[in-house]
């Protein structure tokens, strides 16, 4: 969201002659999330809205100008997910058509960022790779984010690049499930329709403000902080999970598979 929004809001506060955690105790929040409103990283929901407007005592301003986020691209919504997903203690994704950037290899992303259209330079591209591999960070941390991946089997069989580059791409992710860095499941073919088969899903929660989820397909993006909409992708995150095979045979899966890739070349 424009920053606009934030700005008025620490105005108004420091009109009030307030601190966040003043601020925070009031509208029955946290201090961080107050920060991350005010810095733009977080759109409050309503219900944010309506309690700030009561404790800056600014009618309904607030809960009248929250800014309209269903109109905003994946480049201009992502940005705030990536500085999210930095300060995320667990991690559910769920893939569709690509592994999710932060279990992408360099050359994996390369292919994946190359075949974008319109088509963008090479320096462009290059830079984005570099972007996607900061985001791999995370999981330099042996423990902090917990990270539980769903794969749909598409994401095996489709190659978006050469069999070695493929091949690669998978044994990364196995690697990181064998030393138990991440979960990792597959919803095969054979389940047919399932309640996610629209577009991917980032579940993100944190140690001190509510939990987000992300959707992105149809080259839109959208940050869902509404706390039924919320619940509404964890149920059916959750029910797709139910039909996933299990992490042994998930393993299994993915290796069979990178075999076929190398044999591919």
């Amino acid at each position: 969201m424009s920053n606009t929004y934030g700005d008025w809001l620490r105005q108004q506060r420091e009109a009030a002659a307030l601190t966040q955690e003043q601020l925070a105790d009031r509208a029955f929040m946290t201090r961080s999330h107050i920060a991350h409103i005010e810095a733009g990283r977080r759109v409050p929901s309503r219900e944010d809205a309506r309690r700030l407007d009561i404790a800056l005592g600014t009618g309904d301003v607030l809960s009248s100008f929250l800014p309209q986020i269903h109109e905003e691209s994946i480049a201009e919504y992502f940005e705030k997910v990536r500085v999210l997903e930095q300060h995320a203690v667990v991690i559910h994704e769920f893939a569709l058509t690509y592994f999710p950037g932060i279990l992408q290899t360099k050359r994996y992303a390369r292919a994946v960022l190359g075949s974008v259209f319109p088509l963008v330079s090479e320096e462009e591209r290059d830079r984005r790779v570099v972007t996607r591999l900061e985001r791999a960070k995370i999981l330099e941390d042996p423990l902090t984010p917990a990270v539980w991946v769903l794969l749909d089997e598409t994401v095996l069989r489709r190659p978006v690049a050469t069999g070695d580059v493929m091949a690669e791409q998978i044994t990364h992710v196995v690697h990181l499930a064998e030393t138990r860095r991440i979960r990792v499941h597959v919803l095969p073919f054979d389940v047919g329709h399932h309640p996610l088969a629209h577009s991917m899903l980032t579940l993100m929660w944190f140690e001190d403000q509510p939990p987000l989820a992300y959707t992105e397909g149809g080259y839109m993006g959208r940050l869902h902080d509404s706390p039924s909409m919320v619940q509404k992708w964890q149920h059916l995150y959750s029910l797709a999970l139910s039909d996933a095979m299990p992490l042994k045979d998930s393993l299994a899966l993915l290796k069979a598979t990178a075999k076929e890739y190398e044999h591919l070349d």
